[in-house]
């Protein structure tokens, strides 16, 4: 998927807030539960060190301890409502400290593996923030505002939203380009307290007037590392150019590096760091991955075989990424023509045959999708148990979003990679990425990235295992479609 078009918001004015007069706003809600207040440090560090949870703060004050139980959240009955009718039971790592964090009114970055919690982990408090404010006026703009890079992330993140409004009389908007301005002009027109939006569509509407961000208190830029890959830096510059700077910000990412990080000194003050993982680049540890070194013309045949291995397999979910929409078009096209159940998805499809592929995929009628990077993040789908890499992407960071589509929410997954001489400058970080996650390194691709190491490679093989077949880990049985 393209990044941002040109210029949008270019005839967007920014407002002197110097010159204007802002109207006082709450933003700390959070008061310890009892059980919370009686923990000693010790019990606090040791259940961060289980989480893997580490937490700085910038300007050396105290973070909050962890929530380990939803009933020490202290949260309103029409928030615990939601919880207990979805059948959430304990919060994740990534909830269970951000949300003091939140709720004390705090800036926050977040960073975090895909799939660990975090739009609930923002969402919650934004309902609560949003509940302590004066009630919305005709012609205000929204209170909460998310911005994600792709619509289908920001389409996921509705949903989220989406539990809340009956029980908090919370109206939630989803905005995103590919898809008419009128409907959704239409919400914002009739005001709502939570707007999530893609960046270039929003800059429309606020260039269009249908919108303005002048009472919005409370910012969540999600995904941060991946809107930046996406070229849309000047743009989250522009919209947040357009809201007061008292308010609060929430940034999450799956990665930290200095791009996020300059983002992150610039329109945060006084934040804390949230870290769930490693800081490195590192991959979810609950997914098998498999790397194979071979040239441009052997993948084809590659991918057949190894889908024939996982068509028997009692789950087998698959989702292929390719580089190219033509790629896409091609391999799904050969792969139905093989007797498979395969649908693909790239940026040239319409929102509404976007829509129904997905669908198609979500219910199984549908068990492999092929795809651009478009579904590389915001594709929230727990069952897929196989993720191949026909084409390596650009930057590990990315194979890393990709792989992430599996092993979700605690379960097991499994990936492939076809990894060429034309990707040899991605072996480094992808053996470091194998490496730190004990994953068998195949020899050729250790020796690609030994050359990078006048001191050899050896200290590469992090995964033990060796022998001369191509899959670390072993494949499953081969099976026929």
């Amino acid at each position: 998927m393209g990044g941002a078009k040109k210029n949008p918001g270019a005839n967007l004015q920014a407002p002197n807030w110097d010159r204007v007069q802002l109207r006082p706003f709450k933003k700390e809600f959070y008061v310890p539960h009892p059980t919370i207040e009686r923990r000693s440090y010790e019990e606090v560090d040791k259940y961060r060190t289980g989480k893997d949870i580490t937490v700085m703060s910038s300007d050396r004050s105290p973070v909050p301890y962890p929530i380990q139980h939803f009933k020490e959240a202290n949260f309103p009955d029409y928030v615990m409502t939601v919880i207990r009718n979805e059948g959430f039971t304990e919060p994740t790592p990534i909830q269970a400290q951000g949300w003091p964090i939140a709720m004390s009114g705090k800036d926050m970055v977040g960073v975090a593996q895909t799939g660990s919690g975090k739009t609930l982990g923002y969402t919650l408090p934004a309902v609560v923030h949003i509940n302590n404010q004066e009630p919305l006026k005709k012609g205000d703009g929204p209170i909460a505002l998310v911005l994600a890079p792709t619509r289908e992330l920001a389409q996921q993140i509705q949903k989220v939203a989406g539990l809340f409004n009956q029980s908090t009389y919370l109206r939630s908007t989803c905005i995103y380009g590919g898809a008419p301005k009128s409907h959704q002009a239409r919400d914002l027109m009739n005001g709502v307290e939570i707007v999530i939006a893609t960046p270039g569509r929003l800059l429309d509407f606020l260039e269009s007037r249908a919108t303005n961000l002048q009472r919005c208190t409370y910012l969540v830029l999600d995904e941060a590392d991946r809107m930046l890959d996406m070229g849309f830096e000047p743009q989250i510059r522009k919209i947040i150019q357009q809201i007061r700077p008292d308010r609060q910000v929430l940034m999450w990412s799956a990665t930290w590096p200095k791009e996020v990080q300059k983002l992150a000194n610039d329109f945060l003050s006084d934040y804390i760091q949230l870290n769930v993982g490693s800081l490195t680049l590192s991959a979810n540890h609950n997914i098998l991955q498999n790397v194979d070194v071979c040239q441009e013309h052997e993948k084809e045949d590659k991918l057949m075989d190894l889908l024939q291995d996982i068509a028997n397999m009692e789950e087998n979910k698959t989702i292929i990424f390719a580089e190219t929409k033509r790629k896409v078009d091609t391999i799904t096209r050969k792969i139905t023509n093989m007797g498979a159940r395969a649908v693909g998805i790239h940026g040239d499809k319409s929102q509404s045959e976007r829509d129904h592929v997905l669908k198609q995929f979500r219910n199984g009628r549908a068990n492999i999708l092929v795809a651009t990077d478009v579904a590389a993040r915001g594709l929230d789908v727990d069952d897929v148990k196989f993720v191949i890499n026909f084409d390596y992407p650009n930057n590990s960071e990315d194979y890393i979003h990709r792989i992430g589509r599996t092993g979700r929410s605690s379960q097991k997954g499994t990936s492939y990679a076809f990894f060429t001489h034309s990707n040899s400058k991605q072996a480094k970080d992808l053996v470091a990425v194998l490496t730190e996650a004990n994953q068998r390194i195949d020899p050729k691709l250790a020796a690609m990235a030994a050359r990078s190491f006048p001191s050899g490679g050896n200290k590469w093989y992090g995964g033990g295992g060796g022998g001369n077949r191509s899959w670390g880990g072993g494949r499953p049985a081969h099976r026929k479609f």
